[in-house]
């Protein structure tokens, strides 16, 4: 007879549900944000980008692309909306209206998205009467170009001809005569151009002189001489002319200086004018002086 222990079957091991080290490690790495937002975002997009870059790499897709994308661009660019028909010129001149419009050489109509407007403007602006010009695209297919003239305030006269200057000294336009721009002071003389807002300085500190001003001349490219009817002339310091001429004004209006027979007043010295009379006002002095009584007999 067997024994009841013999008869029993043998016991079953158990398995330890607890995973091993390396699927512990697995699972903890898992968990990591970074490691779960890659293999759940980042893989699928490197597949998707790689898949996208093979197709690419064939010439005859990218150009397929390419070309139906221009032509949706150009589908888009040529809506209505978009045409411009008419360019429309303000704050110029019936001839300088003209001129913008030649230097726009736009073929309208024609796409907005067509028009270079830095372009276009740069060569408004190279119009010497031009002094700023604003270029818009306005509803209704109007190009919209608002003109800055230059205003000339003073004619420099060169070894070339008549040229009006702006305030600044920049060219606006030529003259074919003085009398043309008669209200117009007259300078005259190399750099009087770059010159022309100390000249127009000069212009308005002259005061009663104002009237009898025939123009001013630009000396050396560093100072002027104040000319004035009757031949008379001022020789102005190159620093601080605007002072040296105020000076002037007081004596005259203390002494009537300038209705004397005076050729030149020399004012180029900071302590004493230098006067030049004329021939008649000289020999009358030294005839007062006695210094011509032989020649007078003889």
């Amino acid at each position: 007879m067997q024994s009841l222990s013999a008869r029993r079957p043998a016991a079953r091991m158990r398995r330890d549900p607890a995973p091993s080290k390396w699927d512990y490690r697995l699972q903890r790495w898992m968990l990591t944000p970074y490691v779960r937002g890659f293999v759940v975002k980042g893989i699928p997009t490197l597949v998707i980008l790689g898949a996208a870059a093979l197709w690419f790499s064939h010439e005859p897709n990218r150009q397929a692309v390419i070309g139906q994308l221009t032509h949706l661009r150009e589908e888009f660019e040529a809506r209505p909306e978009f045409r411009v028909s008419l360019a429309r010129v303000e704050g110029a001149s019936d001839d300088l209206a003209a001129a913008v419009r030649a230097k726009l050489a736009l073929p309208l109509p024609m796409s907005s998205f067509d028009i270079d407007l830095d372009a276009a403007r740069a060569r408004i602006e190279a119009l010497d009467a031009v002094k700023k010009a604003d270029l818009r695209v306005r509803s209704g297919g109007i190009l919209q170009v608002v003109i800055t003239e230059r205003v000339p305030v003073a004619v420099w006269r060169t070894e070339d001809g008549l040229t009006l200057v702006d305030e600044t000294g920049h060219r606006v336009a030529g003259l074919l005569s003085r009398a043309d721009r008669a209200d117009l002071p007259l300078i005259a003389g190399e750099g009087a151009d770059a010159a022309t807002p100390e000249a127009l300085d000069l212009i308005a500190a002259a005061g009663p002189l104002t009237p009898r001003i025939r123009g001013l001349v630009r000396v050396g490219d560093r100072r002027w001489d104040l000319v004035l009817d009757r031949d008379q002339r001022v020789l102005l310091p190159a620093t601080n002319p605007v002072q040296a001429l105020e000076r002037l004004l007081a004596l005259d209006h203390a002494q009537d200086l300038m209705n004397r027979d005076i050729l030149t007043v020399d004012l180029r010295s900071d302590h004493r004018p230098t006067l030049r009379l004329t021939p008649h006002a000289l020999a009358d002095i030294r005839r007062a002086q006695g210094l011509d009584t032989v020649e007078n007999e003889l």
